[in-house]
């Protein structure tokens, strides 16, 4: 079994920054992708940020710019700069990796921008 565990969101005033952490533990061969999801009350899912294990990083429109996604490959840990932050980037993070080709979830971690 992998766990998935976040850690970093708070609130923040509008133009501020918050950087957020995912550690993978457990039983990982091999991780594939790491990356985050928010979901704002009343919306869908979306993806925020995500890498490969090439390296090769996606980011949303709505975070270009503004958001990097990096990682620690030795401590199978993703880390994501939030710089710039909006009211609306307001939602629940969810910190998505897919490990040894099987997807897996975190429980989820509250950001807050008051503008």
């Amino acid at each position: 079994q992998v766990q998935l565990v976040e850690s970093g969101g708070g609130l923040v005033q509008a133009g501020g920054s918050l950087r957020l952490s995912c550690a993978a533990s457990g039983s990982i061969f091999s991780i594939n992708a790491m990356g985050w999801y928010r979901q704002a009350p009343g919306k869908q899912r979306e993806l925020v940020a995500i890498i490969t294990s090439s390296g090769t990083t996606t980011y949303a429109d709505s975070a270009k710019g503004r958001f990097t996604l990096s990682r620690d490959n030795a401590k199978n840990t993703v880390y994501l700069q939030m710089n710039s932050l909006k009211p609306e980037d307001t939602a629940v993070y969810y910190c998505y990796g897919v490990v040894t080709f099987r997807p897996y979830w975190g429980q989820g971690t509250q950001v807050t921008v008051s503008s």
